[in-house]
C-alpha cells in the first residue's frame, strides 16, 4: 500500500472510531451482577490495586489500550496518551507500528508515548505476520516493556485493501521465544474462543488481550470505507468481552487483559472478577479526549481507580485475588451461551 494512503487510513480510523462510538457498549457487562455484602469488615484504605502481568508489576489493573499513530494528527493524540499514562500510573499501548517499520518519517508519531511517559509502562504493537527482527525493532522504537501482536482477520477481510492470507501461529511462537520482553497476543474487537486460546498457549503464548466485541467495531469502520458498504451483515461478528472472559477461564494457564466496551469502573471490576489481570479501554478514552480535554480525561481515569476501590470495599475485597473469588450472577442469555459452548461459569 502507498505510504501516504496508509497514513491517511490512520486518520480515517481515528475519525470513524469516534463516529461509531456507542455510550452503551454491547460488551455484556450489564448482564452480570455482583452480590452485595452488607458487612465488608475492612477499610477502603486497605484496598491494594497492584497486579502482575508476566514479569511486569502494574500499580493499577487498568491500562490505556492501543489506539493510533502514523500521521501528524495521531502523533498529537499519542502525546496526550503518554501524558495521561504518566499522570495516572496506567500502562499504555501503542497503535500498530507497522507503518513506522516501512516509513521511518512516521516514527516520531509513535515516540511521544515514551517521551511523555519516560518512567511508565509502554507496550509496542505490530500485526501478526511480521518477522522477529521487525518485532524487536518495534520494541526498540519505544523502549517498550512488552509487545502486543494484534490478530485482526475479521478487520482485514472487510478492509478494502486488507490481507486475505492468515497464517500467523508459527510466527507468533517464534516471536514469543525470541523476545526478552513479554509478548501479548491481542484481538482487535472480535473476542477469542477457547480453541484459539489453546492454540496460542501451545505456541508458547502466556498473555492474551481478549479484545472482545462491544468496543470499537472495525467491521463498521472498514465497511464504511468500502464504496458499496455491502458487508454490514458482519457488524455483530465475534464474541463479546464477557463471553471471551468465560472462554478464557477454560485455559487457566494464560494471563488475560480484558478489553472491548469498558465504559466505567464497574465494568472493570466485573472483568477482574472473571479472571482478568488487567482491564483496558480505548474508545471511551478517545471519546473523552475528543469531546472534552486532556485534564477532564485524566480526572476520569483517576476516578475509575477510585471507583474500583469503592466497589472492592463494598465486596469486602482487599486485593484482586479476593475479587476473583466473588461469584457473579449471569443473565439468561449468558447462561445459554456458556451452556451451548460447554463452559464452566
Amino acid at each position: 500500500m502507498d505510504l501516504s494512503r496508509h497514513a491517511h487510513r490512520k486518520d480515517e480510523h481515528l475519525s470513524l472510531a469516534e463516529k461509531f462510538y456507542q455510550p452503551i457498549a454491547a460488551s455484556q457487562f450489564d448482564q452480570l451482577r455482583f452480590v452485595h455484602q452488607s458487612l465488608p469488615e475492612m477499610a477502603r484504605a486497605d484496598v491494594d490495586l497492584q497486579t502482575q502481568l508476566g514479569s511486569l508489576t502494574l500499580p493499577v489493573p487498568l491500562m490505556i489500550e492501543a489506539m493510533t499513530g502514523g500521521s501528524p494528527r495521531t502523533g498529537q493524540v499519542n502525546a496526550q496518551l503518554g501524558r495521561l499514562a504518566a499522570a495516572t500510573g496506567m500502562a499504555v499501548a501503542s497503535g500498530s507500528q507497522s507503518i513506522a517499520l516501512q516509513d521511518s518519517s512516521t516514527v516520531k508519531t509513535f515516540t511521544p508515548l515514551r517521551e511523555n511517559n519516560p518512567d511508565g509502562l509502554v507496550f509496542a504493537n505490530i500485526g501478526a505476520g511480521h518477522t522477529v527482527a521487525q518485532a524487536q525493532a518495534a520494541v526498540s522504537m519505544l523502549a517498550a516493556d512488552a509487545l502486543e501482536i494484534h490478530v485482526n482477520s475479521a478487520q482485514e477481510i472487510v478492509m478494502p485493501e486488507g490481507d486475505r492470507t492468515f497464517q500467523w501461529l508459527a510466527g507468533i511462537g517464534e516471536t514469543v521465544a525470541a523476545l526478552d520482553v513479554p509478548v501479548i497476543v491481542k484481538e482487535v474487537g472480535f473476542g477469542m474462543a477457547h480453541e484459539t486460546l489453546t492454540q496460542l498457549a501451545e505456541a508458547g503464548v502466556q498473555i492474551v488481550d481478549l479484545g472482545g466485541r462491544g468496543g470499537t467495531n472495525f467491521v463498521q469502520i472498514e465497511n464504511f470505507r468500502r464504496p458499496a458498504k455491502e458487508l454490514s451483515y458482519l457488524d455483530g461478528w465475534g464474541q463479546s468481552t464477557v463471553e471471551s472472559l468465560f472462554e478464557a477461564q477454560q485455559v487457566p494457564q494464560l494471563q488475560v487483559i480484558a478489553t472491548g466496551g469498558v465504559r466505567q469502573p464497574l465494568d472493570a471490576a466485573k472483568a477482574l472478577a472473571l479472571g482478568a489481570q488487567v482491564v483496558g479501554s480505548a474508545g471511551q478514552i478517545l471519546h473523552s479526549l475528543i469531546k472534552t480535554d486532556e485534564a477532564t480525561t485524566q480526572a476520569m481515569l483517576l476516578s475509575w481507580q477510585e471507583g474500583l476501590r469503592d466497589i472492592m470495599t463494598l465486596l469486602g475485597c482487599t486485593n484482586l485475588a479476593a475479587l476473583r473469588e466473588k461469584h457473579l450472577l449471569l443473565s439468561a442469555e449468558l447462561l445459554a451461551y456458556c451452556q451451548q459452548r460447554g463452559l464452566t461459569y
